[in-house]
């Protein structure tokens, strides 16, 4: 058994890989395959190893989005925040630096979390009692923050107009029916295809990527950049409704002002620990948050403690093996770059992000990639935070809890 266990966390890592470099291809997609041909899988091995492959993949794919994020401009739910400031350190040659980085974040968060779940197991429940009825205000608070902070009144009118227009945009797209994977090109085209087109205008230059050299962060922000993670990643899993997206805005507020380079060790961790925390949630509050582990509860039905203490390993496995995986496929990438046109590969990449809208979303999809560029074009001409563009998700979050 112990075999069997060791060759699915592997096979799920290399899935993880593909899921995470792949915009469009979902962890929760690959599982709920997974789950229908599980009679046929059992026939071969046993449950236990189908979950593990399952947990293995969901863990390796919070480390391998980053890539797509970094090198494509193609943003997740988990990996919206961190494209403009990942872009920025590739267009300083420092693009697998801040793949590293990212990495870092996730595999430190997820040692943190083990190490400390056995206290979460304790706290979950109660954090989860007090807090549910409240998880509206708390996030309108964040909103009004996230506007408030700009430096003049000029760039708060600003900083509403972007979170209005996006929080729009995120109640009419979550309410169009039958639009399949509506969060590609909304993020895509506030955080992706915007991004790529400003490089183009700007005439932008891609610089030799190097691979050896690395940014160090400072102990004090390394220290907030992990506990910010680690707390805002819980949020997730358990408050229903919230992602890792909504965890890194309300994770920006709570922190404050830190190096990019922190920054991106926080939003590194934040969708490793939710997914640990799912499995610890599914244990305490008999509730997964996590699309990927909700399949893994509708295969064990319920999981005991020896069961938990396995996973939890298992995790951490998959996170060792996540992270030299991710850091190889970032350098390929990195060489890749170094013999590419830029101008031209941000054409190809807006052009795939397209298609791709249009294979998953069809045209009703790309009629939303069209206008959240536009939408994602507005942060940068009048210079406020592109982050008050994350109203697209916590608007349609804060009115359902509120309303």
């Amino acid at each position: 058994m112990f075999l069997e266990i060791l060759i699915a966390i592997v096979l799920g890592c290399l899935m993880g890989v593909v899921t995470g470099l792949t915009p469009g291809l979902h962890i929760n997609l690959v599982a709920l395959i997974l789950f229908s041909i599980s009679p046929f899988l059992l026939g071969y091995t046993n449950v236990i190893a189908v979950a593990s492959f399952i947990i293995a993949m969901s863990i390796t794919h919070t480390f391998a989005d980053f890539i797509s994020a970094t090198y494509l401009g193609a943003p997740a739910d988990d990996t919206a925040l961190a494209v403009l400031p990942a872009h920025r350190m590739l267009l300083e040659g420092m693009g697998h630096e801040a793949v590293k980085l990212a990495v870092i974040g996730s595999l430190l968060c997820l040692i943190l979390t083990v190490v400390l779940s056995p206290l979460l197991i304790f706290i979950v429940p109660i954090i989860f009692a007090y807090l549910k009825d409240y998880i509206g205000w708390i996030l309108l608070a964040v909103v009004v923050f996230m506007i408030l902070r700009e430096e003049n009144a000029n760039k708060k009118f600003w900083a509403f107009a972007v979170a209005a227009l996006s929080g729009i945009l995120g109640l009419v797209v979550f309410n169009v029916p039958n639009l399949k994977d509506p969060l590609l090109p909304m993020l895509s085209g506030l955080f992706g295809v915007s991004v790529l087109l400003l490089s183009l205008t700007q005439k932008t230059s891609l610089p030799v990527q190097r691979t050896t050299e690395m940014i160090k962060v400072k102990t004090k922000d390394m220290a907030k950049a992990l506990s910010s993670g680690i707390f805002s990643g819980s949020l997730v899993s358990i408050f229903p409704g919230l992602g890792p997206a909504q965890a890194a805005v309300v994770a920006g507020q709570v922190v404050g002002k830190i190096e990019v380079a922190a920054y991106l060790v926080l939003v590194g961790g934040i969708n490793t620990v939710s997914m640990i925390l799912s499995l610890i949630t599914l244990f305490t509050i008999e509730k997964a948050r996590n699309g990927s582990i909700i399949v893994v509860q509708q295969l064990l039905q319920n999981i005991n403690l020896n069961i938990l203490v396995l996973f939890m390993s298992a995790a951490l496995v998959a996170g060792g093996i996540a992270t030299f995986f991710t850091l190889y496929t970032s350098k390929v990438f990195s060489s890749i770059m170094n013999r590419l046109n830029y101008s031209m590969l941000s054409i190809g990449i807006i052009a795939f992000i397209g298609l791709m809208v249009l294979y998953f979303s069809g045209i009703v999809g790309f009629l939303i990639l069209i206008i959240a560029t536009f939408i994602g074009l507005i942060p940068n001409i009048v210079d406020v935070s592109r982050s008050n563009s994350m109203a697209c998700l916590l608007v349609p979050i804060i009115l359902v809890n509120l309303i």
